[in-house]
Parts: C-alpha cells; structure tokens; sequence
C-alpha cells in the first residue's frame, strides 16, 4: 500500500476536489474477514466540503457479497477538540453529511444512547445513516440473546424500535459528536449563513483524551510546563522556530513563533508555516496574556475603501457578524489572525466560495451554487467600498483588537463595548470550572 501511495505521490496533487471527473479509486486485492477468501478493497483520496483531507475505502468480496466502507483522516489532528450539537428538527435534517472520526464520541441525550470512541470506524454517513448502522449494530446478536437471555433481547428490541422512530422526527431529538482530535464534521446546508439547528464548540484536551490519541505517553510532562530556568525575555527579542507537519500535504514543514506587542493593546504570539513541500502558507495569532475580565464586542461602520487597511487582531474564539448580509462566522472558523480587514474578508471568501468543493465540485445544486456566488460578489462590493456594512467582532474572551485610525483620539465610526460574559460563554472557554481564589496546593 506505501509503495501504490508513493507513486501518487509525485503527481500534482494527492487528494483532490469531489467531482464527477477523473473518479479513478486505488484498487487492492486484500484478504475478506467474513469469508478469508480475496476480496477488492478500494482507495478513493479526496476532500470533504467546509473540512478536510480523507481517505475513503470500500471493500466487496465477490465470493460470501460482504461489503464495508471507512473512512480515514488524512491530515493532522487539530490543535483543539470539536464538538457538533445539532438540534434535529425535520425529516430535512436526517439527510445532513457527516463526517465521524474513529476518536468521536456520538450521543442522543433524549435517549440516554451513547457510541463511545474507537468502538466504531471512521465513517462518511448522514444522520440517518448514523442511525441505522447504530440499530445494525445493536441487532447483530440479537439471536443470540434471544436464545440465552430474552429478558435482555426484549429489552433491545424495544430501544431498536426507539431509534428507529428517530427517522420520523415525530419528536425534536439532539444529535452529539464530540471529537478531541477536531477532524468530524457535521454539513451546514445553509451556508455561509448561520444554522440556528447547529451549534459548534472548540474545547481543549485532555490529558486523557491526548494519551488516546497517542500524543502523549503515560510518564509524559504535560505540555505547557514551564521550569523556572526559562528566560522569558530572551522569548521576546528572538524568532522560535520548532518542526511541525504542513496541515495539507502532511510534508515535514518548520512554524516560525514571535512574540510581538500591537500598539494600544496587548501583547500577541505571531505562528507562521511555511512549506517547501507544496508552497502552503499559513498564520496563527494567539493571545499572549490572559482571558480578559469581561468580553469585547467591536462594531466598525464600513464606509470608505480605506477602511480595508485598519489591522485586525481576530483571536480564535471571536466571532464575525455582517448584519446587512445576515451572516455569522463562529468562534474558530477560521483560526486566530492578525491581518487586515481586507485579508479577513479574503480568507473568509477563499473558505466559504472559492475554495468550497460545494461551489465548484459535483455536490453543488443550482440554488446553493447561486447563493454562494451572490455572497461572494457582496463581500467583494464590501472590499472596493462600494457597499456600507456594519462589521461586528465578538470576543468573549476580549482578545480581539480592531484598529482605531484616530488613536489615541476615538473614532466616530468604531465602537467598542466591555459586557459580561453569559454561564455558557464562560463554559465554552473553560472558565467555570477553574479555580483562581483561595487555592491551596495538597500535599
């Protein structure tokens, strides 16, 4: 199998778009574990809409017609954990794509119904094919426990009969995938507007769940210990540099680290990568300092093309709001940054229109083509000045800075407004579970 991906590997481009063209799967003679006769096992590396790298595989044998379909994340596991919480509504919903990791734990509160990590293979499904591979896997012993324990198959055969009522959506149920390792994915078929039915959250590892996924060993020092010998001034006067992996082909690749202070505001962490592999370029912006006491809410009034020059400090956890568009960009999208208006609006164009499978690949429908396209016009309307929009950041956090070109003075057309943060903002950054006050180390 290395040998069959090396020889991909010296074409232009390993994974490439969904398409109805050159559809052309790696096909491996590999042994049926139903039958352990020769079977056909099938590669298909591709991409998946608003998300990443995959490799699909499909296996048929043609002597005992067993068949099953996996999928794997080709790429890096994310910096953060994710976790998808999808109020479903309408039968509309159970057609949904779903991308389900193998370290991905998926729950139905309504019924108590858990799938827990590694227990299931990666799969590229729909909710309802979630669903029915769920009830498959519950009547697989079924017989058997008919036979020898009928009090426990009836039992089953009752909660069966609950899931599959599920499909008719007679009654709102929530659906919840939760993933440490960031690389599930639940369709927003509304896009690039918000979907009030879905709600997604980034969330920091565990120690646990990093020794799950074999990033750290048992004995291991946990990351983000400091030693006392450690010169923080030093840090500040000097790029760091540590080897990392090119989050699109995978290459060996180096991520340059400075910290840099921006005038009127705080102290940031500037991460760039760069890779010698496929040209890929990116950049990262972390805070620097604390989570603020309360949140930040900035709200400039675009009115001039000279407007795209103001510096943007977007931190990972501050949404954007474009209320003349109707459209909502979530915490963590697309990572923190520190660029300009106008590079913002680029990138958030690049990830919603010009680089979304959904737009130029076959998954594309003639309405959604036609909405997507008409936004991406809009936001280049907004970049030439020649459209007047409000443009809102929200950091929870209140480490998001918005340029103010008439510093120290105030500027007319920005506001900046200090609120206190909701249970369940402080929940989605860890806060209400960390102790500051009256601390005491045990012995």
């Amino acid at each position: 199998m290395s040998a069959i991906f090396e020889e991909k590997v010296r074409g232009e481009n390993l994974f490439k778009e969904i398409s109805a063209e050159d559809w052309e799967p790696t096909e491996i003679e590999s042994m049926c574990m139903n039958c352990h006769q020769d079977g056909v096992t099938r590669l298909l590396l591709t991409k998946i809409p608003f998300f990443k790298e995959i490799i699909v595989s499909s296996f048929s044998c043609p002597h005992c017609q067993w068949a099953n379909t996996e999928i794997q994340s080709a790429g890096r596991i994310q910096d953060q954990g994710i976790c998808y919480m999808l109020k479903v509504q309408r039968k509309q919903d159970l057609n949904r794509e779903v991308v389900r990791a193998d370290s991905a734990t998926t729950r139905i509160p309504e019924l108590d119904f858990e799938i827990p990590a590694f227990t299931q293979k990666g799969c590229l499904s729909t909710i309802e094919g979630i669903i029915d591979r769920a009830v498959a896997g519950l009547e697989q012993e079924q017989p058997v426990r008919r036979a020898t324990e009928p009090q426990v198959a009836e039992k089953i055969d009752g909660f069966i009969q609950r899931l599959n009522r599920l499909k008719q959506v007679e009654e709102d149920f929530t659906l919840v995938i939760e993933d440490p390792s960031g690389n599930s994915f639940v369709e927003n078929p509304v896009a690039p507007q918000k979907d009030e039915a879905l709600t997604v959250s980034r969330f920091k590892r565990t120690a646990q769940q990093d020794m799950q996924l074999g990033l750290r060993a048992d004995d291991e020092e946990p990351e983000g210990a400091r030693h006392e010998d450690e010169d923080q001034d030093d840090m500040r006067n000097e790029v760091l540099m540590f080897a990392t992996n090119c989050p699109e082909c995978n290459a060996a690749a180096s991520t340059n680290m400075k910290l840099v202070q921006i005038p009127h505001f705080k102290e940031v962490i500037i991460m760039a990568t760069n890779c010698d592999s496929c040209g890929h370029r990116t950049n990262e912006v972390k805070s620097g300092g604390a989570t603020e006491k309360m949140g930040t809410k900035i709200t400039l009034h675009v009115t001039d093309v000279s407007d795209m020059t103001r510096d943007v400090l977007k931190s990972e956890t501050c949404s954007i709001n474009i209320p003349e568009l109707e459209f909502e960009l979530g915490m963590a999208i697309v990572g923190g940054k520190f660029t300009t208006l106008e590079g913002l609006l680029k990138d958030i164009k690049d990830m919603i229109v010009t680089k979304n499978p959904f737009v130029c690949g076959d998954s594309g429908t003639g309405d959604r083509v036609q909405k997507l396209r008409e936004f991406g016009e809009k936001l280049d309307k907004i970049i030439a000045g020649e459209m007047d929009v409000h443009f809102i950041l929200d950091d929870p956090a209140g480490n998001s800075y918005l340029q103010n070109v008439y510093a120290p003075d105030p500027d007319p057309e920005m506001t900046v407004e200090k609120y206190i943060r909701t249970f369940q903002q402080n929940e989605d950054l860890g806060l209400n579970d960390m102790k500051t006050e009256d601390y005491q180390e045990s012995n």
